[in-house]
């Protein structure tokens, strides 16, 4: 299977969801290494704290989708998970995801998964930092909460407010803290990109995989695009 080549992305910036998911397990090192040695601006990975407080990369809240064993990812010991058998693959780490981004130059997207305590917002951050990788780091989540603790620690760094619409009291709540925006494409027009734009806030829409949608929405003017399959051809 092949990517599916996008030729002309003006200033838009294309991320690999999960990795280059689209040809490759989902949110695995083969996934993050793929899209390394591609033309992508950044790669997007999800965050869950195990029940013994160590950082997991994993999409869903439970196992049973990618794995044989279905165990609930928050209720599950770090080392339990790791040896947990994905198919050929095994749970990566954050220091492993931010060590392969760093590797390739490559932007990380985090988005954290369910709320987090504040202290876990600081040690991941504190992670990160170690790594010398928060100015090539954006944190998204669906979470407000979560950002609002980002913010606190870092009030300059970016983040993204992930929702399924927009309305004037999430434009109100971007603007308020200063958070850019991440949102469906197929709940974006070019109203709302304008929008945002004359207020401040970038965004970014999820998940295009059609060619032809990923150039509509580059003509409205997102900043980002998130996607399991396209990638930039030069």
């Amino acid at each position: 299977m092949k990517t599916l080549k996008l030729s002309n992305p003006k200033n838009t910036k294309i991320i690999a969801h999960r990795g280059l998911s689209g040809i490759h397990l989902e949110n695995t090192m083969s996934a993050f290494k793929a899209a390394g040695k591609r033309n992508y601006y950044g790669i997007e990975t999800d965050v869950h704290v195990t029940a013994d407080g160590n950082f997991v990369v994993f999409h869903d809240d439970t196992t049973g989708r990618i794995a044989r064993i279905d165990l609930k990812v928050e209720d599950t010991s770090y080392l339990r998970l790791r040896l947990l058998p994905l198919g050929l693959h095994r749970m990566p780490n954050l220091y492993e995801y931010i060590r392969c981004c760093k590797s390739y130059n490559k932007h990380s997207i985090i988005e954290l998964k369910n709320p987090m305590t504040r202290e876990n917002i600081k040690r991941l951050i504190g992670i990160i930092d170690r790594l010398k990788y928060l100015d090539n780091t954006v944190f998204i989540s669906f979470s407000g909460k979560n950002l609002e603790y980002i913010r606190e620690f870092l009030p300059n760094q970016t983040v993204q407010f992930l929702h399924e619409k927009f309305d004037d009291n999430i434009l109100g709540y971007l603007i308020k803290n200063r958070f850019d925006f991440d949102i469906n494409y197929l709940a974006l027009d070019k109203k709302t990109v304008d929008i945002c734009h004359d207020n401040g806030i970038k965004v970014n829409c999820w998940t295009v995989d059609s060619p032809e949608v990923a150039e509509r929405l580059i003509d409205y003017g997102v900043d980002y695009i998130t996607t399991n399959i396209i990638e930039i051809s030069y």
